[in-house]
């Protein structure tokens, strides 16, 4: 009585090797499904900085508004007549 209890359970570990442990098994699944989450988080990530890049660029082609505002903040330019005073802040 014991030896085919012993086989059942030898065979029901072999069919569960491959279900758990195998190429397609449940802990490869689960990697890859981590791998996809992070994939997406990533694009989703990429995707606003590339929506926030196109509005920069659809501002900088539609008028001098955003490119005097980027020559005033990023190199310092002032207008004829402007006078520039830069007041510091207190520590």
């Amino acid at each position: 009585m014991r030896w085919p209890v012993l086989i059942l359970f030898v065979l029901v570990v072999v069919l569960q090797y491959p279900l758990w442990l195998g190429k397609g098994g449940w802990l490869r699944v689960w990697e890859v499904d981590r791998q996809v989450q992070a994939q997406r988080d990533e694009n989703l990530r990429l995707e606003q900085r590339n929506a926030s890049l196109d509005a920069e660029v659809r501002d900088l082609k539609s008028g001098n508004d955003a490119i005097e505002e980027r020559a005033r903040f990023e190199l310092g330019l002032t207008r004829p007549g402007e006078v520039y005073v830069q007041v510091p802040q207190k520590n």
